[in-house]
Protein backbone atom coordinates (compact mmCIF):
# COMPACT_ATOMS: atom_id res chain seq x y z
CA UNK A 1 0.00 0.00 0.00
CA UNK A 2 1.39 3.41 -0.99
CA UNK A 3 1.23 6.40 1.33
CA UNK A 4 0.90 9.89 -0.05
CA UNK A 5 2.91 12.63 1.59
CA UNK A 6 1.33 16.00 2.12
CA UNK A 7 3.26 19.20 2.72
CA UNK A 8 3.17 20.38 6.32
CA UNK A 9 0.79 23.22 6.97
CA UNK A 10 2.54 26.26 8.33
CA UNK A 11 0.75 27.53 11.42
CA UNK A 12 1.63 31.04 12.50
CA UNK A 13 2.89 31.15 16.08
CA UNK A 14 1.21 33.40 18.58
CA UNK A 15 2.24 34.53 22.01
CA UNK A 16 1.35 31.11 23.51
CA UNK A 17 3.58 29.21 21.11
CA UNK A 18 0.82 27.87 18.82
CA UNK A 19 -1.98 29.03 16.62
CA UNK A 20 -3.82 31.98 18.09
CA UNK A 21 -7.32 30.87 19.22
CA UNK A 22 -8.86 34.32 19.16
CA UNK A 23 -9.13 37.28 16.82
CA UNK A 24 -8.06 40.78 17.71
CA UNK A 25 -11.70 41.84 17.74
CA UNK A 26 -12.46 39.29 20.48
CA UNK A 27 -10.15 40.96 22.97
CA UNK A 28 -11.71 43.63 25.17
CA UNK A 29 -9.24 45.80 26.97
CA UNK A 30 -9.94 46.66 30.60
CA UNK A 31 -8.71 49.84 32.11
CA UNK A 32 -7.15 49.66 35.54
CA UNK A 33 -10.14 51.12 37.38
CA UNK A 34 -12.64 48.65 35.94
CA UNK A 35 -10.36 45.63 36.07
CA UNK A 36 -10.78 44.59 39.71
CA UNK A 37 -14.52 45.27 39.78
CA UNK A 38 -15.27 43.26 36.63
CA UNK A 39 -13.07 40.35 37.68
CA UNK A 40 -14.81 40.22 41.05
CA UNK A 41 -18.19 40.14 39.31
CA UNK A 42 -16.98 37.34 37.04
CA UNK A 43 -15.74 35.28 40.00
CA UNK A 44 -19.06 35.74 41.80
CA UNK A 45 -20.97 34.33 38.82
CA UNK A 46 -18.59 31.44 38.19
CA UNK A 47 -19.77 27.90 39.05
CA UNK A 48 -17.98 25.92 41.70
CA UNK A 49 -16.53 22.52 40.73
CA UNK A 50 -19.40 20.47 42.20
CA UNK A 51 -22.07 22.50 40.41
CA UNK A 52 -20.15 22.37 37.15
CA UNK A 53 -19.78 18.58 37.42
CA UNK A 54 -23.52 18.23 38.11
CA UNK A 55 -24.43 20.27 35.02
CA UNK A 56 -22.01 18.31 32.85
CA UNK A 57 -23.57 15.05 34.07
CA UNK A 58 -27.06 16.38 33.29
CA UNK A 59 -26.01 17.32 29.75
CA UNK A 60 -24.51 13.87 29.22
CA UNK A 61 -27.68 12.19 30.40
CA UNK A 62 -29.88 14.43 28.27
CA UNK A 63 -27.76 13.51 25.25
CA UNK A 64 -28.40 9.80 25.81
CA UNK A 65 -31.84 9.18 27.20
CA UNK A 66 -33.10 12.15 29.11
CA UNK A 67 -32.82 13.37 32.67
CA UNK A 68 -33.59 9.92 34.12
CA UNK A 69 -30.70 8.22 32.33
CA UNK A 70 -28.20 7.23 35.06
CA UNK A 71 -25.29 6.96 32.62
CA UNK A 72 -22.25 9.14 33.43
CA UNK A 73 -19.63 9.16 30.70
CA UNK A 74 -16.74 9.72 33.09
CA UNK A 75 -17.96 7.12 35.61
CA UNK A 76 -17.06 3.51 36.35
CA UNK A 77 -18.74 0.42 34.99
CA UNK A 78 -21.64 -0.58 37.23
CA UNK A 79 -20.55 -4.19 37.73
CA UNK A 80 -17.11 -3.00 38.86
CA UNK A 81 -18.66 -0.60 41.37
CA UNK A 82 -20.86 -3.35 42.81
CA UNK A 83 -18.01 -5.84 43.03
CA UNK A 84 -15.78 -3.27 44.74
CA UNK A 85 -18.56 -2.64 47.27
CA UNK A 86 -18.56 -6.34 48.15
CA UNK A 87 -21.94 -7.23 46.62
CA UNK A 88 -20.54 -10.24 44.72
CA UNK A 89 -17.89 -11.14 42.16
CA UNK A 90 -17.82 -9.04 38.99
CA UNK A 91 -19.30 -11.86 36.92
CA UNK A 92 -22.06 -12.45 39.48
CA UNK A 93 -22.76 -8.69 39.55
CA UNK A 94 -23.24 -8.73 35.77
CA UNK A 95 -25.90 -11.41 36.23
CA UNK A 96 -27.56 -9.45 39.04
CA UNK A 97 -27.72 -6.37 36.80
CA UNK A 98 -29.07 -8.33 33.82
CA UNK A 99 -31.79 -9.76 36.06
CA UNK A 100 -33.10 -6.23 36.74
CA UNK A 101 -32.23 -6.27 40.43
CA UNK A 102 -30.15 -3.08 40.37
CA UNK A 103 -31.31 0.53 40.29
CA UNK A 104 -29.31 3.74 39.99
CA UNK A 105 -30.97 6.92 41.22
CA UNK A 106 -34.29 5.06 41.15
CA UNK A 107 -33.89 3.82 37.55
CA UNK A 108 -33.64 0.06 36.99
CA UNK A 109 -30.52 -0.77 34.99
CA UNK A 110 -30.12 -4.03 33.04
CA UNK A 111 -26.97 -3.20 31.06
CA UNK A 112 -23.79 -4.17 32.97
CA UNK A 113 -21.66 -1.78 30.94
CA UNK A 114 -23.47 1.35 32.12
CA UNK A 115 -21.06 3.83 33.68
CA UNK A 116 -22.06 5.45 36.96
CA UNK A 117 -20.60 7.83 39.50
CA UNK A 118 -20.65 6.02 42.87
CA UNK A 119 -19.77 9.20 44.77
CA UNK A 120 -22.88 11.04 43.55
CA UNK A 121 -25.49 8.41 42.67
CA UNK A 122 -27.60 6.13 44.87
CA UNK A 123 -27.23 2.48 43.92
CA UNK A 124 -29.54 -0.23 45.24
CA UNK A 125 -29.68 -4.01 44.86
CA UNK A 126 -33.04 -5.66 45.52
CA UNK A 127 -34.16 -2.36 47.00
CA UNK A 128 -31.34 -2.18 49.55
CA UNK A 129 -28.84 0.66 49.47
CA UNK A 130 -25.28 -0.26 48.42
CA UNK A 131 -22.48 1.63 50.16
CA UNK A 132 -19.92 2.49 47.51
CA UNK A 133 -17.79 4.89 49.55
CA UNK A 134 -15.00 2.91 51.29
CA UNK A 135 -14.76 5.60 53.97
CA UNK A 136 -18.36 5.13 55.13
CA UNK A 137 -18.09 2.40 57.75
CA UNK A 138 -19.93 0.89 60.70
CA UNK A 139 -18.02 -0.86 63.47
CA UNK A 140 -19.31 -3.32 66.06
CA UNK A 141 -17.71 -2.68 69.45
CA UNK A 142 -17.82 -4.76 72.62
CA UNK A 143 -17.95 -1.83 75.00
CA UNK A 144 -16.23 -2.58 78.29
CA UNK A 145 -17.86 -1.66 81.59
CA UNK A 146 -16.53 1.67 82.85
CA UNK A 147 -16.24 3.24 79.38
CA UNK A 148 -18.52 6.26 78.89
CA UNK A 149 -20.75 6.39 75.81
CA UNK A 150 -19.87 9.93 74.81
CA UNK A 151 -17.42 11.64 72.48
CA UNK A 152 -15.66 13.43 75.35
CA UNK A 153 -15.86 13.32 79.12
CA UNK A 154 -15.07 16.32 81.37
CA UNK A 155 -14.09 13.93 84.16
CA UNK A 156 -11.39 12.36 82.03
CA UNK A 157 -12.90 8.87 81.98
CA UNK A 158 -12.27 6.57 78.99
CA UNK A 159 -14.86 7.08 76.23
CA UNK A 160 -16.05 5.22 73.16
CA UNK A 161 -14.49 8.07 71.14
CA UNK A 162 -11.09 6.82 72.29
CA UNK A 163 -11.90 3.36 70.97
CA UNK A 164 -13.23 4.81 67.69
CA UNK A 165 -9.96 6.67 67.13
CA UNK A 166 -8.05 3.50 67.96
CA UNK A 167 -9.98 1.56 65.30
CA UNK A 168 -9.32 4.18 62.61
CA UNK A 169 -5.62 4.27 63.51
CA UNK A 170 -5.36 0.49 63.26
CA UNK A 171 -7.21 0.33 59.91
CA UNK A 172 -5.80 3.38 58.11
CA UNK A 173 -4.68 1.33 55.12
CA UNK A 174 -8.26 0.17 54.48
CA UNK A 175 -9.54 3.75 54.15
CA UNK A 176 -9.00 6.22 51.32
CA UNK A 177 -9.04 9.29 53.56
CA UNK A 178 -8.57 8.09 57.15
CA UNK A 179 -7.85 11.61 58.37
CA UNK A 180 -11.43 12.65 57.56
CA UNK A 181 -13.20 9.59 59.01
CA UNK A 182 -14.89 10.28 62.37
CA UNK A 183 -16.98 7.55 63.97
CA UNK A 184 -19.72 8.36 66.48
CA UNK A 185 -21.74 6.05 68.72
CA UNK A 186 -25.15 4.88 67.51
CA UNK A 187 -27.36 4.96 70.56
CA UNK A 188 -25.79 4.44 73.96
CA UNK A 189 -25.12 2.06 76.82
CA UNK A 190 -24.80 3.36 80.36
CA UNK A 191 -21.30 3.45 81.82
CA UNK A 192 -21.47 0.19 83.76
CA UNK A 193 -23.26 -1.75 81.02
CA UNK A 194 -21.03 -3.64 78.61
CA UNK A 195 -21.67 -5.27 75.27
CA UNK A 196 -22.69 -4.52 71.71
CA UNK A 197 -22.49 -0.89 70.57
CA UNK A 198 -22.19 0.43 67.04
CA UNK A 199 -19.79 3.16 65.92
CA UNK A 200 -20.48 4.68 62.52
CA UNK A 201 -20.19 7.62 60.15
CA UNK A 202 -23.13 6.39 58.06
CA UNK A 203 -25.57 9.19 58.87
CA UNK A 204 -28.64 7.67 57.21
CA UNK A 205 -28.25 4.31 58.93
CA UNK A 206 -27.42 5.84 62.32
CA UNK A 207 -30.45 8.15 62.16
CA UNK A 208 -32.84 5.30 61.49
CA UNK A 209 -31.33 3.03 64.12
CA UNK A 210 -31.80 5.73 66.77
CA UNK A 211 -35.22 7.01 65.65
CA UNK A 212 -38.10 5.89 67.92
CA UNK A 213 -40.21 4.79 64.95
CA UNK A 214 -37.53 2.30 63.89
CA UNK A 215 -36.75 0.72 67.26
CA UNK A 216 -35.21 -2.69 66.64
CA UNK A 217 -34.92 -5.53 69.11
CA UNK A 218 -32.14 -5.55 71.68
CA UNK A 219 -31.13 -8.55 73.78
CA UNK A 220 -29.40 -8.30 77.16
CA UNK A 221 -28.01 -10.83 79.59
CA UNK A 222 -28.28 -9.74 83.23
CA UNK A 223 -26.85 -11.17 86.41
CA UNK A 224 -29.29 -10.25 89.16
CA UNK A 225 -29.60 -10.63 92.90
CA UNK A 226 -31.78 -13.42 94.27
CA UNK A 227 -33.48 -16.45 92.76
CA UNK A 228 -35.78 -15.53 89.89
CA UNK A 229 -39.08 -17.42 90.14
CA UNK A 230 -41.45 -18.42 87.37
CA UNK A 231 -43.82 -15.47 87.74
CA UNK A 232 -41.08 -12.93 86.98
CA UNK A 233 -40.75 -13.58 83.20
CA UNK A 234 -44.54 -13.49 82.84
CA UNK A 235 -44.70 -10.19 84.70
CA UNK A 236 -41.94 -8.66 82.54
CA UNK A 237 -43.69 -9.74 79.34
CA UNK A 238 -47.09 -8.38 80.47
CA UNK A 239 -45.48 -5.06 81.29
CA UNK A 240 -44.42 -3.01 84.27
CA UNK A 241 -45.54 0.54 84.94
CA UNK A 242 -42.45 2.69 85.47
CA UNK A 243 -42.18 6.43 86.15
CA UNK A 244 -42.05 7.17 82.40
CA UNK A 245 -44.71 4.70 81.27
CA UNK A 246 -45.32 1.04 80.59
CA UNK A 247 -42.28 -1.14 79.83
CA UNK A 248 -42.69 -4.57 78.26
CA UNK A 249 -40.25 -7.31 77.33
CA UNK A 250 -40.73 -9.32 74.13
CA UNK A 251 -38.98 -12.39 75.50
CA UNK A 252 -37.54 -13.41 78.88
CA UNK A 253 -35.51 -16.55 79.56
CA UNK A 254 -34.10 -17.52 82.96
CA UNK A 255 -30.75 -19.09 82.07
CA UNK A 256 -29.83 -20.01 85.65
CA UNK A 257 -31.31 -19.38 89.08
CA UNK A 258 -30.15 -19.86 92.63
CA UNK A 259 -30.38 -18.24 96.08
CA UNK A 260 -27.18 -16.25 95.53
CA UNK A 261 -28.20 -14.88 92.12
CA UNK A 262 -29.71 -15.60 88.72
CA UNK A 263 -28.94 -15.09 85.04
CA UNK A 264 -31.74 -13.61 82.92
CA UNK A 265 -31.82 -13.02 79.16
CA UNK A 266 -34.29 -10.32 78.16
CA UNK A 267 -35.25 -9.05 74.68
CA UNK A 268 -37.19 -5.81 74.11
CA UNK A 269 -37.61 -2.97 71.62
CA UNK A 270 -37.70 -0.02 74.00
CA UNK A 271 -34.80 2.39 73.93
CA UNK A 272 -35.60 4.14 77.21
CA UNK A 273 -32.71 5.01 79.49
CA UNK A 274 -31.55 2.14 81.78
CA UNK A 275 -34.76 0.29 80.93
CA UNK A 276 -33.53 -3.26 81.71
CA UNK A 277 -32.06 -2.27 85.06
CA UNK A 278 -35.26 -0.47 86.06
CA UNK A 279 -37.53 -3.33 84.98
CA UNK A 280 -35.58 -5.98 86.88
CA UNK A 281 -35.28 -3.75 89.92
CA UNK A 282 -39.07 -3.28 89.86
CA UNK A 283 -39.59 -7.06 90.23
CA UNK A 284 -37.16 -7.26 93.14
CA UNK A 285 -34.00 -8.39 91.34
CA UNK A 286 -31.44 -5.57 91.13
CA UNK A 287 -28.85 -6.01 88.38
CA UNK A 288 -25.24 -6.64 89.38
CA UNK A 289 -23.89 -7.03 85.85
CA UNK A 290 -25.46 -6.29 82.46
CA UNK A 291 -24.36 -6.89 78.88
CA UNK A 292 -26.07 -6.28 75.54
CA UNK A 293 -25.48 -9.32 73.34
CA UNK A 294 -27.68 -8.64 70.27
CA UNK A 295 -28.95 -5.68 68.26
CA UNK A 296 -31.45 -6.67 65.60
CA UNK A 297 -29.72 -9.19 63.32
CA UNK A 298 -26.29 -8.55 64.88
CA UNK A 299 -24.68 -10.59 67.61
CA UNK A 300 -21.58 -9.84 69.65
CA UNK A 301 -20.12 -13.25 68.86
CA UNK A 302 -16.71 -13.96 70.30
CA UNK A 303 -15.59 -10.36 70.71
CA UNK A 304 -14.02 -9.66 74.08
CA UNK A 305 -14.49 -6.33 75.91
CA UNK A 306 -12.65 -3.59 74.01
CA UNK A 307 -12.48 -5.53 70.75
CA UNK A 308 -14.02 -4.19 67.53
CA UNK A 309 -14.68 -5.30 63.97
CA UNK A 310 -16.10 -3.71 60.85
CA UNK A 311 -19.54 -4.91 59.76
CA UNK A 312 -19.67 -6.98 56.60
CA UNK A 313 -21.71 -6.02 53.56
CA UNK A 314 -24.26 -8.72 54.44
CA UNK A 315 -24.63 -7.34 57.96
CA UNK A 316 -25.10 -3.79 56.67
CA UNK A 317 -27.79 -5.05 54.28
CA UNK A 318 -29.58 -6.90 57.09
CA UNK A 319 -29.51 -3.78 59.29
CA UNK A 320 -30.84 -1.61 56.45
CA UNK A 321 -33.71 -4.02 55.89
CA UNK A 322 -34.57 -3.81 59.59
CA UNK A 323 -35.05 -0.04 59.33
CA UNK A 324 -36.39 0.16 55.77
CA UNK A 325 -33.34 1.84 54.28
Amino acid sequence: MSHETYPAVQVPLGELGGEEFYDADDVEELDEEEDAELLAAFDAEALDEDEEARLVAERERAGRGGADDPYVATGERLQKVLAHAGVASRRACEEIIAAGRVSVDGVVVTEPGVRVDPSRQEIRVDGSRVLTDPDVITVLLHKPAGVVTTMEDPQGRPTVADLAEQFISEHRTELEHPESVRLVHVGRLDTETEGLLLLSNDGDLAHRLMHPSFEISKTYVAIVEGQVEGWVPRKLRRGIELDDGLAQADRVVVKDAGPSGSIVEITLHSGKNRIVRRMLDAVGHPVTRLARTKLGPLGIGGLRPGQMRRLTGEEITALQQEVGL
